[in-house]
């Protein structure tokens, strides 16, 4: 396959100036993702075939005229006198790379890795003087025929996955319509009520305990390889998972109702526990929730709103699907609103000066349901083909990012994309449970890992 070729890079700015002297302070949700980064690939089947460089063009107008809405994007960094971050609205811009690769996009869906995807999303660390590092950077990759690829990616400390599938799909409003469908918004997270307002009120102790067992921890460091597969699991199958589950769990005292993200998330927590050679009981697990509903936000709330909670592997073994979905949907249902307020009133409190990577200490499952990257539509009904994301840096022990399927599935259909060491990786793609729910196999693992798996067996 071609390589991607570079083109060049360049700083795009808002096409309207910001109201000089504005500040956005960060919240605690944000700040306390300051080591963690995302990057984001959208892949385009477009109708109508340009010449080359043209619809960059287009794309890199379109972009200027959105980040006016979004100043926080082409802002920089810098720390308040108490010595959190902030950014400061000065308009510096955001990166823009722009490249092509001589295959068609089919061509290139049928052989891509994690290491060939990364190659269409650019990014560059802190640079050592954070008020002269862009935060946000995108990557215009154009195929032949028609495909597209746009890669953005950010450092988690202003975004979440939510909000930076929200920034591409105010861009491909942009383009499309010459207007942001839903603007962003940027609100302050709901304060800690004061004690004695509300009664009988007890604080929730499981959620905040998690982030302090992760508190003072050295942040891992691994020489081992990580790869990623994508599996989608149709419609029908999630469905008939579902019911199989709800049917095992009927002789509790309660019916449960599971949701596509529980029984998918205890299909591949199984799975990874059995290939980590853990025996007797599961490992734990940090569930990764989008709290914007919980909270009552507005819908273009932009900021950090993920919180993370624990699921306990005591108890269960790797031929109890049903239970440990049931164990998912009893941690999932504790995060409400007044939880949320308390984890954050806690975070405040800490003060925390060099925050955990959220990502290193356990096998992580981030439900992105509520992402919607399919509604970033640049051009005629041109949803996306596909999309990855990535949480980074991968050095923990896994993690499993479950979103909807694109298209006419999307209702129960569920795109899995797993990142786990290579040597474990094959043991869980090749498991004889996931197999039977006939998953599709988007992205497969890299050549180097498929091989060194077939030389240690």
């Amino acid at each position: 396959m071609a390589e991607v070729s570079f083109i060049c890079k360049r700083t795009v700015i808002n096409a309207r100036p910001v109201q000089p002297g504005k500040f956005i302070p960060l919240s605690v949700l944000d700040r306390i993702m300051e080591h963690n980064n995302l990057r984001i690939v959208f892949y385009y089947q477009l109708p109508v075939v340009r010449k080359v460089g043209e619809l960059t063009i287009k794309l890199r107008e379109s972009i200027s005229e959105m980040l006016s809405s979004f100043p926080v994007v082409v802002g920089r960094l810098l720390k308040s006198p108490e010595g959190r971050w902030m950014v400061k609205c000065n308009d510096a811009g955001l990166r823009m790379v722009e490249a092509r690769a001589r295959v068609t996009l089919d061509e290139w869906l049928r052989n891509v890795d994690r290491e060939k995807e990364l190659k269409l999303v650019h990014w560059e660390e802190m640079f050592h003087k954070p008020y002269f590092w862009s935060t946000f950077y995108v990557q215009i990759t154009e195929f032949e025929t028609g495909g597209l690829a746009i890669g953005l990616s950010c450092t988690h400390l202003l975004s979440d996955p939510k909000c930076a599938t929200m920034l591409i799909k105010a861009w491909a409003d942009t383009t499309l319509g010459g207007k942001i469908i839903s603007p962003p918004s940027f609100q302050p997270l709901p304060p800690r009520k004061q004690e004695g307002n509300t009664p009988n009120h007890r604080p929730y102790f499981q959620m905040i305990n998690h982030y302090k067992s992760v508190f003072g921890k050295p942040y891992a460091v691994s020489d081992v390889k990580q790869t990623t597969f994508t599996l989608e699991f149709k419609h029908e199958m999630v469905k008939r998972f579902i019911e199989m589950s709800e049917t095992a769990l009927n002789g509790q005292e309660q019916e449960l109702k599971l949701t596509p993200f529980e029984v998918l998330s205890a299909l591949f927590w199984t799975s990874i526990s059995k290939a980590k050679g853990i025996k007797g009981s599961l490992m734990d697990m940090s569930v990764s929730l989008d709290a914007r509903q919980k909270l009552q936000l507005d819908k273009g709330f932009f900021g950090n709103c993920t919180v993370y909670n624990i699921v306990k592997g005591d108890g269960l073994n790797e031929n109890e699907l049903s239970k440990a979905a049931a164990a998912i949907k009893e941690v999932v249902s504790q995060v409400n609103k007044d939880r949320v307020v308390d984890l954050i009133g806690f975070l405040e409190q800490e003060n925390i000066e060099n925050p955990p990577r959220m990502t290193d200490y356990h096998l992580i499952c981030a439900n992105l349901e509520n992402a919607d990257p399919y509604s970033a539509i640049f051009e005629g009904n041109s949803s996306p083909v596909r999309v990855s994301y990535y949480l980074d840096p991968a050095v923990g022990p896994g993690q499993v990012l479950i979103f909807p399927s694109p298209g006419n599935d999307a209702n129960f259909g569920r795109v899995v994309m797993v990142t786990l060491e290579e040597d474990e990786a094959e043991n869980v793609l090749n498991d004889e449970l996931i197999q039977q729910f006939s998953p599709t196999i988007l992205m497969r693992l890299s050549e180097r890992a498929f091989l060194n798996e077939n030389k240690s067996t």
